[in-house]
Parts: structure tokens; C-alpha cells; sequence
């Protein structure tokens, strides 16, 4: 059972690292943030697309993250 939740959680780790690599940036740092890049922060922003796509993407690999961690945890006693 360990090995198998070891095994999800890499893949896990993968997909998520990579999801996370795909989206693109909302803003400039902190140069945009003074220069009025600040004003998309509190806007509001619909998500279309594929970046609604991987933003739930994102989502759901770090609950799993998350849930396949207490597992392994809760397994490992």
C-alpha cells in the first residue's frame, strides 16, 4: 500500500510541478505592482480557456497532494 501511494504521489509531484510551469504570469512582479500592474489584482478576472483549465488542473493535483500525503502518513505508523 506504501509503495503504491509513494508511486501516485510522484506522479502527483510531476503533474503538478509541470501545471504550475504552463500558467502563465498575472503580472510583473513588483515592478508592475508600481508601476499600475495592480490594478489587474483587484479587477476581476475571468479565466477562459486554457487557463481555466490548468488552473483546475492546479487545483485538484494539490488536493491530491495534499490527501495522498496524510495517507502515506497515516499508513506509515
Amino acid at each position: 500500500m506504501n509503495t503504491i501511494l509513494t508511486v501516485l504521489l510522484i506522479i502527483d509531484c510531476f503533474v503538478l510541478i509541470t501545471v504550475v510551469l504552463l500558467q502563465e504570469g498575472k503580472s510583473s512582479g513588483l515592478s508592475g505592482a508600481i508601476s499600475g500592474g495592480s490594478e489587474t489584482l483587484f479587477g476581476k478576472q475571468k479565466q477562459r480557456g486554457v487557463e481555466l483549465i490548468l488552473n483546475r488542473i492546479t487545483i485538484v493535483a494539490s488536493v491530491l497532494l495534499f490527501l495522498i500525503t496524510i495517507a502515506i502518513g497515516y499508513f506509515n505508523i
